[in-house]
């Protein structure tokens, strides 16, 4: 992705050398940034041993045990949100 984007940089033709190379680093950072957060997005956390610790607060807090459905948000104030759902 960032290479096809790279090749349709445009620096302006009075620019310095200095310049150029200051436009394709700050370039080429922000595409990278990008990508790690498209990876990130990709990677959705799991609940892979944190469902015993949120189901344990939910009965310390609620007074209920509650399961912890495999679809619940991986984000705990979003599941918390959705408890009476559960």
């Amino acid at each position: 992705m960032s290479q096809d984007l790279l090749a349709a940089l445009d620096v302006p033709d009075d620019a310095t050398d200095d310049e150029a190379a200051a436009i394709a680093a700050v370039v080429g950072a922000h595409l990278r940034d990008l990508e790690a957060q498209a990876a990130e997005e990709d990677e959705e956390e799991a609940w892979s041993g944190k469902k015993w610790s949120f189901a344990g607060r939910l009965r310390s807090t609620r007074g209920q045990s509650r399961r912890v459905p495999d679809g619940a948000p991986t984000d705990a104030w979003a599941a918390s949100g959705r408890t009476d759902r559960f």
